[in-house]
């Protein structure tokens, strides 16, 4: 008995569906029917009196075209679970093209039929209407386009009489009838469609491409090192985890729900998810038979599954009432429902629940609670699986970090690579090193770097070498207590700047890190992060880069020491002008670079005169002083790009780029005056000195390094043989002596 109202029900709800989806299309059908055998022939608006039947019949077929379109523009299709339950609403979309298609054809009709018939100027209007049903409708509503016009215009050829005019007429308006619609159809339609091909084939590929990778990346993650793997931003990858997650989780979930509704025989198997801010339940997953399922995810009510939320036990209903179970859109009533509560701990996460037309037993809650534990465990591994790539992802970030510091040797090496280190780790959008000297007890900003999004965040301009003492910013407390700050990496109403309070960061900052860098527990600057987005500096990311500030300040250390190395390694130590062996290397790369590009390249060999007896008069100490000023004049004199150096005892070498002979010693002759100034306080009173100085040029007087030191100093030669404190050149060495030997 039971059996038999189940199948009465479902014929019902057959019935009901067909009805509801296929009323409009039946209304228009009957509306080209009563156009055909002449309903409204009568109702001509161009004759002396319209009959009132017919003007009421066209009256409601023109009512019955504007409510159609009306209908179709409101249309919803069906969802594709409803779909799948029923051939009705599968074909719902299709009878509401039918039916828009049958009204606006019979509404035209009625147009030609009361303004001429046969010769009614309506006609173009009819060709559009197909024309544009061969374009825009699907199959169905194009084809009864085309075929109920042809219909129509038939039983118009019927009513008005066959003849040969009126066949004549007929086939002329049925051949532009065809006409407007192939012509569409092959045109316009064939391009719309094959554009419409390519987009869900293009859309149907990335969506392919993108599960594929979500599920490779799964997959093969964990079995590649992070050098084999595609470079991928950390939003890529936390997308790509959950977008594989979703999928995972997704087929676990309908596996199980299809599983328990065949075994229990259920029309509907639903997994309700706990909101955790609201305590409303989310439809997560369904397996069902029903097509009043509710199309909200969050459900209206909770219904009598709020028993399950608030005592957090098994639930078994003999017979619902209507509007009980809230997955229902209909007041589905008089099934049996079970429910259990999927709890993790003491926390409920969900509620699996069933329904069928006959009573549960116990043994069905046993079932159910297995699986609903099932759905729980799959959950878990899920988050488990996350969290781990997650870590994992931080953590191969963090030794890239630490390898890139690694490889840095000058302290402007270090910092840049700092940078990259921390971008490694965290993405922010402006960043800045401030070092600190405990001596002078002051900051100055050496970097700063601006991300694509930094621009706005913080003046770069104010942040370049800017000095500052102690004072209360975070800059200043952050090297004083040797810990980061905000406490938590998150921009508050502060109300210490971070450097000095002419620096003022933009207000879309929302995350904030001042992290000290600290060398043998000891503070020796400032490493600061600025991201505009909020809660980017967790606690995870903020000890990751506290470890890496702390690198930082050891490489820095490692880089100043590097630094002075290579200082004291190419510099003379006296006077802090370039060495010799740094002179001879130099020289040669300027000759190679003159050979290739044509420039020329000019010597200047300078000798301190009688520098002997300075030291013998007046001694050593004095003698240095005096090569330290000389020095100076050689560094102040000459351009920032030539080279002074010290080439042994009183003699020094200057290098100008791209200068010729006459230059060369314009510039020698500034140098002799500038050191003839230079006065030297003793005990025996002031000490002034000259200078003498040779010049050789490339290419007039040699190519060849060894060749245009050994004509530089052969013109210095001369100069100190002529007497002293001159300038001369090569060229005017070899003339004075080719004179000499005439």
């Amino acid at each position: 008995m039971t059996s038999r109202a189940s199948a009465m029900t479902r014929y019902q709800r057959a019935l009901r569906r067909a009805a509801k989806v296929s009323i409009g299309a039946t209304a228009g059908a009957l509306a080209c029917v009563v156009v055909a055998v002449g309903g409204v022939d009568g109702a001509a608006v161009f004759g002396p009196r319209i009959p009132l039947a017919q003007a009421i019949v066209a009256t409601a077929a023109l009512a019955l075209v504007v409510i159609a379109v009306i209908r179709r523009a409101q249309f919803a299709p069906p969802t594709a679970r409803a779909q799948r339950v029923s051939m009705w609403l599968a074909a719902a979309e299709d009878l509401a093209d039918l039916e828009l298609a049958l009204a606006l054809v019979a509404g035209m009709h009625v147009i030609i039929a009361t303004t001429g018939g046969q010769r009614s100027p309506a006609y173009p209007a009819l060709y559009g209407l197909v024309a544009f049903s061969a374009t825009v409708l699907a199959r169905p509503g194009a084809i009864a386009t085309v075929g109920a016009a042809l219909f129509l215009e038939a039983a118009l050829l019927v009513r008005t009489g066959i003849s040969d005019g009126t066949i004549l007429v007929f086939t002329v308006h049925a051949l532009f009838i065809a006409g407007a619609a192939a012509a569409h159809a092959v045109l316009l339609r064939g391009l719309t469609a094959r554009y419409r091909r390519r987009r869900a084939r293009r859309l149907d590929d990335e969506l392919v491409a993108l599960r594929d990778a979500a599920k490779d990346y799964r997959l093969i993650a964990a079995a590649l090192s992070p050098d084999s793997r595609a470079v991928r931003s950390r939003d890529e990858e936390e997308r790509l985890l959950a977008i594989g997650g979703v999928g995972m989780i997704g087929d676990a979930t309908s596996w199980v729900l299809a599983t328990i509704k065949r075994s229990l025989g259920a029309t509907t198997v639903a997994l309700l998810w706990v909101d955790d801010a609201s305590d409303r339940l989310r439809l997560k997953d369904i397996a069902s038979e029903a097509d009043d399922i509710t199309e909200q995810p969050k459900l209206a009510h909770t219904g009598v599954l709020g028993a399950v939320l608030r005592d957090r036990t098994p639930l078994l209903v003999g017979a619902t009432k209507p509007n009980q179970i809230p997955y229902y859109d209909s007041a589905r009533a008089g099934v049996a429902l079970i429910a259990v509560p999927i709890l993790e701990g003491v926390h409920l996460r969900g509620i699996l629940a069933a329904d069928r037309e006959t009573p549960f037993a116990e043994a069905d809650r046993d079932l159910m609670t297995d699986a609903g534990g099932q759905v729980l465990r799959v959950v878990q591994s899920e988050q488990v699986f996350r969290a781990v790539e997650r870590a994992k992802y931080e953590h191969e970030r963090f030794f890239t970090a630490t390898a890139m510091l690694g490889r840095a040797l000058t302290p402007e090496q270090v910092m840049e690579t700092a940078f990259d280190a921390c971008a490694a780790i965290v993405e922010y959008d402006a960043a800045a090193i401030a070092l600190y000297d405990k001596d002078r007890a002051r900051h100055r900003v050496a970097a700063v770097r601006l991300g694509p999004a930094g621009e706005g965040l913080v003046d770069p301009k104010q942040l370049a070498e800017l000095e500052f003492k102690d004072n209360a910013g975070l800059a200043s407390m952050v090297v004083k207590n040797r810990h980061y700050l905000p406490a938590a990496g998150e921009l508050r109403e502060l109300s210490a700047p971070i450097y000095t309070r002419k620096v003022k960061l933009d207000d879309d900052a929302k995350s904030l890190l001042v992290l000290p860098l600290l060398s043998a527990d000891e503070a020796i600057g400032t490493l600061t992060l600025v991201a505009r987005a909020e809660k980017r500096f967790n606690k995870d990311i903020r000890e990751m880069l506290a470890v890496i500030a702390n690198q930082v300040a050891v490489s820095l250390q490692n880089g100043f020491l590097y630094k002075k190395m290579e200082t004291m390694a190419t510099t003379d130590g006296l006077t802090g002008l370039t060495n010799h062996r740094s002179f001879q290397q130099r020289f040669e790369d300027l000759l190679q670079r003159a050979q290739r590009h044509g420039h020329k390249v000019a010597l200047l060999l300078c000798d301190v005169d009688f520098f002997k007896k300075v030291n013998d008069g007046y001694g050593h100490p004095v003698g240095d002083e005096v090569l330290r000023r000389v020095a100076k004049v050689l560094q102040e004199v000459p351009r920032k790009i030539d080279i002074p150096c010290r080439y042994g005892g009183e003699e020094f070498a200057v290098l100008l780029d791209n200068v010729d002979v006459a230059q060369a010693k314009a510039v020698a002759e500034r140098i002799r005056i500038e050191i003839s100034k230079v006065v030297v306080e003793t005990e025996k009173g002031p000490l002034s000195v000259t200078e003498s100085i040779g010049v050789a040029a490339f290419p007039d007087d040699g190519h060849d390094r060894a060749v245009l030191i050994e004509r530089a100093d052969l013109a210095l030669y001369h100069a100190k043989h002529t007497g002293r404190n001159r300038v001369v050149t090569w060229a005017e060495a070899q003339a004075a002596k080719s004179k000499k030997a005439s």
